[in-house]
């Protein structure tokens, strides 16, 4: 089986298994890595779906602060 025609086989089974409602999409919370601004850690901080900006302390130092 080539690459292409295993592209294709597993496009169709999604698709059918779409439309039998077997699988559900779900949309959750985005994973935003900051770091921080006073000592540089880095922070793995969790966003609500449409939230571009979350305010945070840092782990490390625990500098409050509001991601990019």
């Amino acid at each position: 089986m080539s690459k292409q025609s295993m592209r294709e086989e597993a496009e169709r089974l999604i698709r059918e298994t779409m439309e039998r409602k077997a699988i559900v999409v779900k949309q959750g919370n985005t994973r935003i890595e900051a770091t921080c601004g006073k000592c540089g850690a880095p922070n793995r901080v969790s966003a609500a779906r449409g939230q571009t900006r979350v305010k945070f302390a840092c782990k490390e130092c625990g500098h409050k602060q509001e991601t990019l």
